[in-house]
């Protein structure tokens, strides 16, 4: 079939789309329109954990398609309530909202924090509501949450933005301290800054940014939207850094596939009132179904050491390829890495890899001198290997 045959017109335009059509996906696999197979180290920007259509996943839906599919959420039902139980039991928090996305939960992260501050005023009693955020942050593309994003040029994108959001330095503690004043909520952070290059937060940082908080009584927002559900080898990245956090956010990967996100607090934080949130499909009982049979996947005996162990051989095989061609440093956490090119041969390596015969790579490039991986997390070795060959091959062809 060819590409001309589909009519892309009836979509609206929102980011450049190369003239390929995905029709199959299984593990790190996927097969276009024409048959074309690629190995992809994207997985919908780690959002497909188990890969691309596992078979726990198609059960689960399978399953639950014929039980129950939206109930409405004035109702609890039993997906929804075993899978906040799951959350809940296996980390710090004690409650869970369900949301669709994880720009949706970090906005839910948002307005809890700035109710609790409504709750818990400054000795003046008035409201705190600043949320301190980072540059080259990234927490979604709402109003909200873009206003959270330290990303550039979005302060004028859609401007005026939503105030209450100072910006500090990552892994400078100083530059939280200076920003902590009166109104002071809460601070948010990325554990891993995935869209502003991979750019891991110290576990000295992180447990600075807990004493400083816990001193000022404001909260401690985790967004694991990108890091949580495996990604850095243990199931929540806050864990690295062995503190407990006040909020944390979650998506991608907790739906492995579908839209499923995740807000979470300790108990004295959870102060909603009713109608304070809410959302038509929030907690349905056909997308929690699928977070179920993903968590007891990542739950399983094993299989933390397994990311754990491929990350580290993700990471040995970029720096020999990084050694053998003359790149820059590697970094990340688990399998969320990336490697420095040293020169901003990014996007062309991303379009060559896609081309490429008969068997094409996808991967990304979130800066021009940056490449991003985001495998499965039950990627093989040999899938690492031919990755890591191709590459080389690749950044042979471009110094050539």
């Amino acid at each position: 079939m060819e590409f001309s045959q589909y009519d892309i017109d009836a979509l609206m335009y929102v980011t450049n789309r190369p003239e390929l059509v995905f029709t199959e996906g299984q593990g790190m696999w996927l097969t276009d329109h024409q048959g074309k197979r690629y190995l992809d180290f994207l997985q919908g920007w780690a959002v497909n954990c188990l890969g691309h259509s596992p078979q726990c996943i198609q059960d689960a839906l399978a399953a639950q398609s014929k039980k129950l599919i939206n109930p409405s959420p004035a109702f609890y039902n039993e997906p929804m309530v075993e899978l906040a139980s799951l959350l809940t039991k296996n980390s710090c928090f004690d409650r869970v909202f369900f949301a669709n996305s994880g720009a949706e939960a970090n906005e839910g992260a948002i307005k809890l924090a700035r109710k609790w501050g409504k709750l818990n005023k400054n000795p003046k009693g008035e409201s705190r509501f600043e949320i301190i955020t980072f540059k080259h942050s990234f927490h979604g593309r709402t109003l909200g949450t873009m206003s959270a994003s330290g990303k550039a040029g979005w302060d004028t994108i859609y401007a005026p933005q939503v105030p209450g959001f100072p910006k500090a330095d990552l892994n400078d503690l100083d530059s939280v301290v200076r920003l902590i004043n009166e109104h002071t909520v809460g601070v948010m952070l990325e554990p891993v800054q995935g869209e502003g290059g991979v750019i891991p937060a110290t576990r000295e940082f992180m447990q600075g940014l807990r004493e400083l908080t816990k001193r000022h009584n404001i909260l401690l927002i985790v967004d694991e939207v990108q890091t949580g559900m495996g990604r850095t080898g243990e199931l929540f990245a806050y864990q690295l850094s062995n503190i407990e956090p006040d909020i944390m956010t979650l998506g991608k990967g907790i739906g492995g596939g579908v839209p499923l996100a995740a807000l979470l607090c300790r108990e004295e934080i959870a102060c909603f009132e009713a109608g304070d949130q809410g959302g038509t499909y929030n907690g349905n009982p056909l997308m929690t179904a699928v977070g179920v049979a993903v968590l007891r996947a990542l739950l399983a005996p094993g299989f933390m050491e397994s990311v754990r162990e491929q990350g580290a051989y993700l990471s040995t095989g970029l720096q020999n390829l990084s050694a053998k061609h003359g790149l820059g440093a590697e970094r990340g956490e688990g399998l969320l890495r990336a490697l420095d090119l040293g020169s901003e041969i990014g996007p062309k390596i991303v379009d060559m890899a896609r081309e490429m015969g008969p068997v094409g790579l996808l991967l990304n490039s979130p800066r021009p001198n940056l490449l991003r991986f985001m495998s499965a997390l039950n990627v093989s070795k040999e899938e690492i290997d031919q990755m890591l060959t191709m590459l080389s091959e690749i950044i042979t062809r471009i110094k050539a």
